[in-house]
């Protein structure tokens, strides 16, 4: 017998709401109140942190209060995003049994592949690129994250239908070279939305069914339209009282200079390699790190992988993650060496201060 899990699609809301809601879903179906759950969402202009992140660190906060962008926490973990109402949101909130693991890299491969078919059938070769992204030659349309409480997953990923990418630039804390056209320019080559990819703007139900129909296919289930129940709407009211207070938003709160963005240079046998790195000095880690150069690589997509495998790695890890990442890859960089990359992020690792109070460790200089 085919099972039946619920969609709703809970429209267009401002950050608090949806953030409540992921809770008071999430609390449901946890202690069996809610069925397992598909559900849509939109957000008016917001900045939205990562459970464990400073909005100091993350965000600039001077435009975000300029252009009324509202700042609000995750109850996830993952980096900052800014979220608007030009991105469609999709989380599902299922129960263990429903994926039969509890290994949270295998759930992610095998939600985000459903995801790509159904942002493919719009009629963009989408796919899964590890740990958490989807992709469409090799620019990134949606990104993904996921959390249990207890036996209840909450898996959740936005897609870019249309995009400000300049936007992204200055709310996101990022160095991007002052927002010069090139930063921009290198922004739009990395990061894509459906509109430019189709040549057309899809319908936001076109693309709501879409998903839809390829999460069903991969979990075998029928979805039918639903609300929120009376325990849902209870929690609900309980979470948007706590989130809505500035006290959940300044729960964790850290100076910037805990985060530097540090830059370097280096001209190799192969071409000039810029690094540009987001570094946790107080906990010596790399949060993110950004390639660009006059460099030939092939194929192109490896940089940005790359990118992906470095991010939220101990400093000390650096070379030996670079040198794991590129074993048994046939790539052709016309004279670069894997350990070029990890020279250069090095360099920029190397302009860091200590942070007072913590050494930044034996790797760091």
């Amino acid at each position: 017998m085919t099972r039946t899990w619920r969609l709703i699609d809970t429209g267009l809301r401002p950050a608090a709401q949806n953030i409540a809601l992921n809770r008071a879903l999430l609390e449901a179906r946890q202690a069996g109140e809610a069925p397992s759950t598909l559900r849509f969402l939109r957000f008016t202009p917001s900045a939205l942190l990562g459970y464990h992140q400073s909005a100091e660190q993350e965000l600039d906060l001077d435009y975000c209060a300029a252009n009324g962008i509202a700042v609000q926490r995750r109850i996830t973990g993952g980096g900052a995003i800014y979220f608007d109402p030009t991105q469609i949101g999709w989380e599902l909130y299922l129960h263990k049994s429903d994926l039969g693991t509890g290994d949270m890299q295998r759930i992610a491969r095998r939600i985000c592949e459903a995801a790509a078919r159904g942002i493919g059938a719009t009629g963009v070769a989408a796919r899964f690129r590890p740990r958490n992204d989807i992709e469409v030659d090799g620019r990134k349309v949606s990104g993904t994250g996921g959390a249990f409480d207890g036996d209840a997953l909450l898996y959740q990923g936005t897609l870019l239908v249309q995009f400000d990418v300049e936007k992204m630039l200055r709310v996101l804390r990022i160095p991007a070279e002052k927002l010069s056209d090139k930063a921009i320019a290198d922004a739009r080559e990395r990061v894509a939305n459906l509109a430019a990819l189709l040549g057309r703007v899809p319908q936001m139900e076109e693309v709501k069914a879409a998903l839809a129909a390829a999460f069903a296919g991969e979990f075998g289930v029928i979805f039918t339209q639903g609300d929120l129940n009376p325990a849902e709407c209870a929690r609900y009211a309980a979470a948007l009282a706590e989130i809505e207070q500035p006290d959940w938003i300044d729960m964790l709160s850290r100076p910037a200079c805990d985060m530097p963005l540090l830059e370097a240079a280096r001209k190799f046998p192969g071409g000039l390699l810029r690094a540009r790195v987001a570094y946790d000095r107080r906990g010596d880690r790399i949060r993110q790190v950004w390639f660009s150069g006059d460099m030939f690589v092939s194929p192109k997509r490896v940089v940005v992988d790359l990118e992906a495998s470095l991010r939220e790695i101990a400093a000390e890890r650096l070379e030996s993650a670079v040198a794991a990442f590129f074993a048994g890859r046939g790539v052709d960089m016309l004279g670069l060496v894997p350990a070029d990359f990890a020279a250069v992020v090095r360099l920029a690792l190397s302009s860091a201060p200590a942070a007072q109070g913590a050494p930044v460790g034996p790797h760091a200089g």
